[in-house]
């Protein structure tokens, strides 16, 4: 908190570090306490993913060290920000809101296949939401002006509805040389999303 960052993890522990321990009983030690030591805000995510109740499953299976691997992995990236070479050339894209989204999708419909459900509840496609921030907001360009906007949606998802609508505004805005400052708000009442929307907001 006192050096400003949205979230911190005060454990003695890396991933990279957690790499290299091959023994299971330490490995779930140690990660136990690399989750342990997150910030609140990012301990209400883990919560509700119930992340930790899958630590037991992993490690009896002896995966949990091969998911470390996968994360850091440098052929994936994760971040909200590209990779970029030494030239400044892009690597990897940024993982954004809406990517993740269809990460949390694909996931949605591979579970769901077994009873039937439907993904739509979970996951609204980037091209609709982007047409839905166009109509919501061209009609009234004009009449933008400087300020504090608020936005919110009553039932957010991961929250892509709120960040393509932020960014739509602050381009009309500058366009109409406004300065606006966007605050979102919104609420979700499936954890798993509510997790990922909460995620995407703190990077």
């Amino acid at each position: 908190d006192a050096a400003g960052q949205a979230f911190f993890n005060t454990s003695p522990f890396t991933l990279r570090d957690l790499k290299s321990v091959t023994q299971n009983e330490q490995l779930r030690q140690d990660f136990t306490a690399y989750l342990n030591g997150f910030s609140k805000n990012v301990q209400e995510i883990i919560d509700k993913f119930k992340f930790r109740n899958q630590i037991p499953t992993m490690i009896e299976a002896n995966i949990l060290g091969s998911i470390i691997e996968k994360f850091l992995d440098p052929q994936i990236n994760l971040s909200p920000i590209p990779v970029k070479d030494a030239d400044g050339r892009e690597i990897l894209p940024a993982m954004d809101n809406h990517a993740m989204g269809t990460v949390f999708e694909a996931l949605i419909l591979k579970f769901n296949e077994e009873n039937n459900e439907e993904a739509g509840e979970h996951f609204t496609p980037r091209e609709v939401v982007s047409l839905m921030a166009q109509l919501l907001f061209k009609p009234i360009a004009d009449d933008i002006e400087s300020g504090t906007y608020l936005l919110y949606d009553g039932a957010c998802g991961t929250g892509g509805m709120l960040t393509v609508a932020e960014d739509v505004l602050l381009k009309l805005a500058t366009e109409q040389d406004k300065e606006v400052s966007i605050h979102l708000y919104g609420q979700e009442i499936n954890p798993e999303t509510y997790a990922i929307c909460k995620a995407d907001l703190l990077l």
